[in-house]
């Protein structure tokens, strides 16, 4: 029979004891109320990964304003004390199956497509992201060019995100994980191509990850030591799967470093394959970088749906902890199945199609 013990270890990051290094990577399902309130429908949903032996889960993007942040129609949110009393009985029924979950605290940014509070975007400068809206998220054709964000403006995001990882903690949340990957806000300041600032936000790496940073220090006050908090952090983009960071291995290492000096617990590093270089044909993957420059434990993401691939980012000391995204899906048991040597399903192309939400027939099954 496999070894496959790493996976079973437990870990604490920061407050949190995990019992288990399988994650659920946060998935976008599109499954609140028009206002953002949680549903019946996401509370089984996430209880589903909790009773199948998943250690930690990652709950979706989660708007954090009722300014620009909201980027999906029927998106979850945590811009109100409404919203942070729905999500309480998601964490009520993740801690009673015997899981940990962390909210992940998002701003769309010039990547939003449905908002019901604002009928504009706003980005680091007027650059519209590459690409078309997703149409499996209710969006429709190019992005929009953002209006450039204001001072004014980013102390704004500041104070949503700080003021959503409280009621993500009211809500009694284990962890928040700020949203710096995939194209959103954050990334969107990291993107030289995206961010054409001449001030202390744009430029070179360390101004690029200032805003990130701001918000990472921001939130982990606001929260304190009882709280974990971490970033997502990606190279590619819902839009741009290609993207590489410009600076290579150096522009990593500041960016790692910059972030694990701001006092949160953790990183999460997510791309097409959590193993390939980060760079080239040869070198770390990007989780490695970031647990070498950045001195915290990370959170892996990407095609490790292979117990064996997984329990290498492990064992290889490259990772700390494993997030499952697509493979979770197809099998919300993943952990049992894997420590019971059982066969693991196929993902169902339905789960995406037409709208990436969750289908009832999803629940039944899990």
């Amino acid at each position: 029979m496999p070894d496959f013990a790493p996976l079973w270890w437990p870990l604490q990051i920061g407050s949190t004891e995990l019992e288990n290094r399988v994650a659920l990577a946060p998935m976008t399902r599109i499954s609140a109320t028009g206002d953002g309130l949680v549903t019946e429908t996401m509370v089984s949903y996430y209880e589903a990964f909790a009773r199948g032996g998943f250690g930690l889960l990652i709950t979706e993007g989660i708007y954090s304003d009722t300014a620009y942040s909201q980027g999906y129609l029927f998106q979850p949110g945590l811009a109100t004390e409404e919203q942070a009393r729905s999500w309480a009985t998601v964490v009520e029924a993740v801690h009673a199956a015997g899981a940990k979950i962390f909210a992940q605290l998002m701003h769309a940014g010039a990547q939003a497509q449905g908002s019901r509070f604002v009928d504009a975007t706003i980005g680091p400068s007027a650059v519209a992201p590459k690409g078309e809206q997703l149409g499996f998220y209710r969006g429709e054709g190019p992005y929009r060019v953002p209006a450039e964000i204001t001072p004014a403006q980013m102390d704004e995001v500041r104070q949503g995100f700080a003021a959503a990882a409280l009621r993500a903690k009211d809500a009694g949340f284990d962890g928040v994980e700020i949203h710096g990957a995939n194209g959103y806000l954050l990334d969107q300041f990291l993107t030289d191509y995206l961010n054409r600032r001449t001030d202390e936000y744009g430029g070179s790496p360390e101004n690029r990850v200032r805003f990130a940073a701001e918000i990472c220090r921001a939130v982990w006050e606001a929260v304190g030591p009882e709280m974990t908090v971490g970033i997502r952090i990606s190279q590619a983009k819902v839009s741009d799967h290609d993207h590489r960071w410009s600076g290579g291995v150096e522009e990593a290492k500041t960016i790692f470093s910059i972030l694990g000096s701001t006092g949160i617990d953790f990183l999460h590093t997510t791309e097409y394959r959590a193993t390939a270089p980060a760079f080239g044909d040869g070198g770390d993957s990007l989780a490695a970088l970031a647990r070498q420059h950045s001195g915290l434990p990370v959170i892996a993401n990407g095609h490790l749906d292979d117990p064996e691939t997984a329990v290498s980012m492990l064992r290889e000391g490259a990772a700390d902890v494993v997030a499952l995204g697509k493979a979770a899906l197809a099998n919300r048991d993943w952990p049992h199945r894997v420590r019971n040597n059982l066969p693991l399903d196929e993902i169902d192309a339905r789960l995406f199609a037409p709208v990436a939400d969750v289908k009832d027939w999803e629940l039944e099954l899990s």
